[in-house]
Formats: structure tokens, C-alpha cells, sequence
């Protein structure tokens, strides 16, 4: 049974593309998911959003990345983050169309908590979301 003093954690979405954003908010909507949800449209934008010294802003816990994205790309993003004490353990999860071998072993290098295709269809990305509702829901983390 969860506890009902716990706030739903903050999921930091990392994306540009805006037709992902409106299905990866659909799926959460289909799965039930009350997670606050954060847009980044780039890693520059993401790490102005975590960095953020305003103290009643979230702090997101988990983060979805998008690997081919202007500005500052998803692996350039993962390096930097893991390269910050402060950012560092935060678990990340990839959601790409890029299917690239050097891609992944370089986000699992990173210590990426998975990596996760991008499927074409509706019905498979929901079904996507729902598993990683339900780790979410079964990982406990530190305050």
C-alpha cells in the first residue's frame, strides 16, 4: 500500500520534438499517471530546469531523454550531468528513435537506467509507459 503523504515525483521529460511531448502526456493520461510532468526542449534547457536554485520549483528524480535534439544532445547532456555531484545519480531513461549500437553503449556507459526504442505504433508506446510506471512505482528513493 503507498504511503498517501508521498508526493508523485517529478519526471523531467527531455524532448524537442513536439509530437513526442503530446504522445509521451497522452500515454501518461492513458496509463493514469499523475506524475508532474517537466518539458526541457534541449539539454541546455534541462539543466537550467535542474540547476534551478528556486527552492519551491520540483526536483525531478527521473528524467526521459531524447538523444537527437538541437543545442546540446542527449549524450553530451548524460556526460554532464553524471560530471555534476549534485545530478549525478539521477535515474535516466532514454526514449529514441536511434537504434545506433555507439548510441547505446554510450548511454549505458553513462549509466542510463534504460533505453527504450521509441515504437511507431500508439498502442506500444503506451504499453512502454506503463512498464516504466510501474518501476517507477517499485523503486524506492532517497529524499
Amino acid at each position: 500500500m503507498s504511503n498517501p503523504n508521498l508526493v508523485p515525483m517529478t519526471i523531467l521529460l527531455v524532448e524537442d520534438d513536439e509530437v513526442d511531448i503530446m504522445n509521451i502526456k497522452r500515454a501518461f493520461k492513458k496509463n493514469n499517471i499523475s506524475n508532474p510532468l517537466i518539458v526541457a526542449h534541449n539539454g541546455i534547457e534541462a539543466l537550467e530546469i535542474l540547476r534551478s536554485k528556486d527552492v519551491d520549483a520540483p526536483k525531478p528524480k527521473i528524467i526521459l531523454l531524447d538523444l537527437n535534439m538541437p543545442r546540446m544532445g542527449g549524450i553530451e547532456f548524460l556526460k554532464e550531468i553524471r560530471q555534476d555531484q549534485a545530478l549525478s545519480k539521477l535515474s535516466v531513461f532514454v526514449m529514441t528513435t536511434s537504434n545506433e549500437d555507439g548510441d547505446k553503449i554510450d548511454a549505458f556507459n553513462l549509466n542510463v537506467a534504460g533505453y527504450i526504442l521509441k515504437p511507431l505504433s500508439m498502442d506500444r508506446f503506451i504499453s512502454a509507459v506503463s512498464t516504466l510506471n510501474s518501476y517507477w512505482a517499485l523503486c524506492e528513493y532517497p529524499g
